[in-house]
């Protein structure tokens, strides 16, 4: 209240009088309002954005129930924006009851140009079905529900599983055994999740693939190795038949690892195959394959800066 207090009276008249004057955007057969408590420029950066978001996530939730889109009489879903400059992030929700019995939930965003668009997302979820419905739903559960209606935020959840599970910070289902998740992770990871494109995690599952493994592991390339690169390929092909044999049969199948996603994950695919058929024959001289590989490897770490790019930064806009 004191804070109110003071904010008032650090307003000029005029100012209080405009934000008074300031029309709410209400969107989705009047389930959406949102109101900008707060100067011009600020409102007519946000308030319209802010609108449109959480009216997009509910019309895909109508979709998604296959519900018949109704009129509402009265907001489910109340968002302020308020008149903050700072780096908050608070996404603030609280669900209530009219007199009348009809459901909704204002959610604050005090600093509307830093909030979590995520946990924004969330809870705009969460109201949807408070409001028409009248379930409340947990961070889990709103997330699910999401995820049904937004190819790209399935893409997302799958490539956190997958980051989380190679870092060990994912665990099985309740009803699911050790190995019945790996196996179910490691088909993801072997999955095209989301055509024409590549992840981090997609690039270095890739690269886990540009190494030679003897078939049988009590026999070591030259009676001391059990694994080597491709660069120590180059060397040991000479005088390791094993090593081309790999090479040849591998060729092929390291384009289908790399195809199906970016461009450029496709391209550096390409040129392993290239440099893997020449391995085999052993016709170029050490230099040359040198080369080849060289090239190879350049156009994989440009496969990896480019899906940090895409995919490394968190967050977003409304």
């Amino acid at each position: 209240m004191l804070a109110a207090l003071a904010l008032i009276f650090a307003l000029t008249r005029a100012e209080i009088v405009e934000r008074f004057r300031a029309p709410a955007i209400t969107k989705a057969n009047g389930l959406v309002q949102v109101i900008a408590d707060c100067p011009a420029d600020m409102r007519r950066e946000y308030q319209m954005d802010v609108a449109a978001f959480a009216a997009r996530i509910c019309n895909a939730l109508e979709r998604k129930e296959r519900m018949h889109a109704a009129r509402f009489s009265s907001p489910g879903i109340m968002i302020f924006i308020g008149d903050e400059r700072t780096n908050r992030t608070d996404v603030v929700a609280s669900a209530k009851t009219r007199r009348g019995g009809s459901r909704y939930t204002r959610i604050y965003l005090p600093a509307p140009g830093f909030s979590d668009v995520e946990r924004l997302r969330l809870e705009v979820a969460k109201a949807f079905y408070y409001a028409v419905k009248g379930d409340r739903l947990d961070d889990e559960d709103a997330r699910r529900a999401l995820v049904e209606t937004d190819q790209s935020l399935r893409v997302r959840e799958e490539y956190g599983d997958l980051a989380k599970w190679y870092a060990g910070e994912l665990a099985p289902q309740p009803d699911e055994s050790p190995d019945e998740f790996d196996e179910r992770m490691l088909k993801l990871a072997r999955s095209v999740i989301l055509p024409g494109h590549a992840a981090p995690s997609d690039v270095l599952h890739f690269a886990g693939r540009l190494r030679f493994y003897p078939a049988a592991f009590d026999v070591p390339y030259a009676g001391r190795l059990r694994s080597c690169t491709f660069a120590e390929a180059i060397e040991l092909a000479q005088t390791e038949p094993r090593i081309r044999l790999q090479a040849f049969e591998k060729a092929p199948f390291i384009v289908a690892f790399g195809g199906g996603r970016s461009p450029e994950l496709a391209a550096a695919a390409n040129a392993y195959s290239a440099f893997l058929f020449e391995l085999a024959k052993y016709k170029m001289t050490k230099d040359e394959l040198a080369g080849l590989l060289a090239g190879a490897d350049a156009l994989l770490a440009e496969a990896f800066a480019k899906a940090k790019d895409a995919y490394g930064a968190p967050g977003g806009r409304y």
